[in-house]
């Protein structure tokens, strides 16, 4: 019992649970924006509602192009509004790392260590 429970509080497990939330939370207002932007389309060129189209009798073509329409939309939106935008910050915040900043190894600290301790004893 004592396993689960360990399970149950890790840290991880709480953080998906959070995000699996805001996620949802957040889904609708994706798709409420998305809306907006299919509005927004059907104004200009039309509606892309393909619903009622059934080629050859298929009654699910036409749903199934109005949903991959609505996920190109919905992706675009996600990745011009968001993505995009955090690329742009985030590069914005990275600090440009110094020359200085070379990985040295153990032999050349050792030696870098030999020196200073060789500059201290004949000072």
């Amino acid at each position: 019992m004592q396993g689960f429970k360990d399970f149950i509080f890790r840290g991880n497990l709480i953080e998906l649970a959070v995000a699996f939330i805001i996620g949802g939370a957040f889904a609708t207002v994706v798709q409420g924006f998305t809306k907006i932007v299919i509005e927004l389309l059907a104004k200009v060129g039309g509606s892309p509602n393909f619903d009622a189209w059934q080629p050859g009798g298929l009654t699910s073509v036409g749903p199934f192009l109005t949903g991959l329409v609505s996920f190109v939309i919905l992706a675009a939106v996600v990745y011009f509004g968001l993505v995009k935008p955090y690329e742009a910050f985030s590069a914005r915040l990275k600090k440009p790392v110094p020359d200085a900043a070379i990985v040295l190894t153990t032999e050349d600290l050792l030696i870098e260590i030999r020196d200073l301790l060789a500059a201290q004893k004949s000072a």
